[in-house]
């Protein structure tokens, strides 16, 4: 059992798989009617500080939940054709006025048969249209007829966010259809490590090092739902909670919305979403391996960007001219192989460490596209030109070259 397990802390996916259990109730008498407070005595009422700025804050979120609300949908998934009895539920929002319905991966996993259920209680059958693990993204698709006057939710620029930024949660925590929650983004850049994913039961694969880290109060049933900014707008997709209880504890995590503009078209497309690759491997930055942290070890000219290890053998690194380590060094008992080459930007945009040079990969990255690498090598700076690959399959095969054995 891993320390993950032992410490009792898990990374909890938020698909609310509970049935409805009907208990009879016990008998009560029936109830007395208040009085209407006066008006007045309401306004008296309510806290001294209270004022303009408190009630024009309330009269956005209401406005703004009316407006999206009816957008946002519940999911129902269903282990076999014939099920009555939902299998599990999460939710989901509609993307355009063609019927395509945003929601988590996770949620649909196993499905053979899917509902989206409507604010209005209105039920329409849905068919998947491509999955992303990777992403823990799906789009399914309903009929157009089923969305008819609905409006669509916009997405917003998710690279723009700022922790601080308020955050509003719609979606059905524990069943609780349309529901709303705010908060404020925690962090930007997290990445749920695979391993954790997988101790903790999730999806293999997923690793997109842009997540949103958000303080907003979500809880199963949550997944797929949208993140929304104070516009109304998608800056996230709510995926997942970090949990010692299996409810919220302040921590949840959100799908950028400059991830799901990347990969909705290929979904839409082919049902799958093929992500570029370089073909680097390189030091485990969080052992303590980044460049910051190498610039004196290792003499480095720069303390920033992505310290190339080793190149795969035939990947568009090498075809593009890329360099390796050329010597093996011993650090804190680790050996590294250093020397190579330093990558500090791509096409323009500077990168502080190999999540951020992934998250550019992850968002805007295609296979067959052509980018220009800003590298350090050595006391150099140079351009290199480079045309992207697509990621090896699990099990292709393919490694690395060796590191060359010191003089």
């Amino acid at each position: 059992m891993s320390g993950l397990r032992r410490a009792l802390i898990s990374l909890l996916l938020l698909t609310c798989a509970c049935q409805a259990i009907q208990l009879p109730l016990p008998a009560t008498p029936a109830p007395t009617l208040a009085r209407p407070t006066p008006a007045t005595a309401v306004d008296a009422m309510l806290p001294a500080a209270r004022g303009d700025a408190s009630l024009a804050d309330e009269s956005l979120l209401t406005a703004l939940y009316e407006r999206v609300a009816p957008a946002v949908v519940a999911i129902s998934v269903y282990a076999a054709p014939g099920d009555t009895m939902g299998q599990k539920r999460g939710s989901g929002f509609l993307m355009d006025a063609m019927g395509h319905v945003v929601t988590n991966a996770h949620v649909i996993r196993d499905a053979a048969r899917l509902e989206v259920v409507f604010h209005d209680g209105r039920i329409a059958p849905a068919a998947l249209r491509g999955a992303d693990g990777t992403s823990d993204l799906a789009l399914l698709q309903v009929d157009a007829a089923a969305v008819a006057g609905l409006s669509p939710l916009a997405l917003a620029d998710s690279d723009a966010l700022r922790p601080g930024q308020r955050v509003i949660v719609i979606g059905n925590p524990f069943g609780l259809n349309n529901s709303m929650t705010q908060g404020i983004i925690s962090a930007t850049g997290r990445q749920l490590p695979p391993a954790l994913l997988v101790d903790a039961g999730l999806l293999p694969g997923f690793s997109n090092p842009a997540i949103l880290q958000l303080d907003a109060r979500i809880n199963p049933g949550n997944s797929g739902g949208p993140v929304l900014n104070r516009r109304g707008e998608v800056i996230g997709v709510a995926t997942a909670i970090r949990s010692a209880s299996g409810a919220f504890q302040g921590v949840g995590f959100a799908i950028p919305a400059n991830t799901l503009r990347r990969v909705a078209p290929e979904l839409i497309e082919r049902g799958s979403v093929r992500y570029a690759w370089l073909g680097i491997s390189t030091q485990r930055e969080e052992d303590g391996f980044s460049v910051a942290a190498l610039v004196e070890a290792l003499g480095l000219t720069t303390n920033k960007g992505v310290l190339i290890d080793r190149v795969h053998r035939d990947s568009p690194a090498q075809l593009a001219g890329l360099r390796g380590g050329s010597e093996r060094v011993m650090l804190r008992g680790v050996e590294v192989c250093a020397g190579g080459d330093i990558i500090v930007a791509i096409n323009g945009h500077f990168v502080n460490n190999l999540d951020e040079l992934l998250a550019w990969l992850v968002s805007y990255g295609h296979p067959g596209d052509e980018v220009t690498l800003l590298v350090v090598r050595g006391e150099e700076t140079l351009e290199l030109l480079l045309a992207l690959g697509a990621r090896p399959r699990p099990g292709d095969g393919l490694a690395p070259a060796d590191c060359p054995d010191s003089p």
